[in-house]
């Protein structure tokens, strides 16, 4: 058990924290071909081995499982034509439940949508779900999500006065950063959601979501804290970047960082009201 214990957490530390599979699959029970005597001269007559034990059949799902796509600029258009053809916020959910051209679908157990209230004032945007998001199929449950929920209480907020997504729906495997062609995929369908919902403040958590929004090349501590406009699709609102809670589980000196952009962010909220 000690060494089933020390595989499981090399699994882990690896990424490796999800079976892929419906059912287990024992690969030491691979049969090998029994070994070929050669001769000088082949059968004339058959070139067909007979000598080979047949492969084992691995068990199917019940569920058809779809096929991995090419991630290229056919798979962006028409993640673009989707989103712009979802005329509401359930819409756009299906339409992106439907769609086929990102291959994270494959690994991830769940769409991570959304959380919240869309009718709120105020939108929070990270980057990817992670494992407890996938399972549970909502964004920042997690020990994020547990510190956004703390910074939002101080400021008076909940997940019913807010509005949370991702710029990615799918986890990547092992919480890996989702490729640049992943994140232009699935691009038009976070533009979208942020059109529909049109917030008066849109808040980025990190800088992989504000590196995407905002189209910037500027690390999140350039960006975090200043206030710039949002525009998409026929809206414009006003947004801040400001730390990723992950990163500020990683670094607990910043969380005062995040508290002055989290004090603007509730100030603008009074002024709007």
């Amino acid at each position: 058990m000690e060494n089933v214990r020390e595989i499981l957490n090399w699994y882990i530390d690896a990424g490796v924290d999800l079976a892929l599979e419906d059912h287990p699959v024992d690969r030491f029970t691979e049969i090998t071909p029994t070994p070929v005597k050669r001769t000088t001269e082949l059968p004339k007559q058959s070139l067909e081995r007979t000598d080979v034990a047949p492969e084992p059949q691995r068990p199917l799902s019940s569920e058809p499982r779809s096929q991995a796509t090419l991630p290229d600029g056919a798979a962006i258009k028409t993640a673009q034509e989707l989103a712009a053809s979802a005329n509401d916020i359930e819409a756009l959910r299906n339409a992106m439940s439907q769609f086929e051209g990102c291959n994270l679908r494959l690994t991830a157990k769940t769409l991570v949508f959304a959380d919240g209230n869309p009718e709120a004032q105020i939108m929070f945007v990270g980057e990817a779900p992670g494992r407890d998001e996938d399972l549970q199929g909502l964004p920042f449950v997690g020990r994020s999500g547990q510190l956004l929920d703390r910074i939002l209480s101080a400021i008076g907020l909940n997940r019913e006065t807010a509005y949370i997504s991702n710029v990615i729906p799918w986890r990547p495997p092992g919480n890996r950063p989702p490729t640049p062609q992943e994140t232009e995929i699935c691009r038009p369908f976070i533009e979208r959601h942020i059109e529909l919902v049109n917030p008066k403040v849109l808040v980025m958590l990190g800088g992989s979501s504000a590196k995407t929004l905002l189209k910037t090349t500027d690390g999140i501590m350039r960006l975090r804290g200043k206030w710039c406009e949002y525009s998409t699709g026929n809206i414009k609102t006003q947004a801040m970047p400001t730390l990723h809670p992950a990163y500020l589980l990683r670094q607990p000196a910043h969380k005062k960082l995040a508290w002055q952009d989290f004090l603007k962010i509730s100030q603008s909220l009074k002024k709007s009201n």
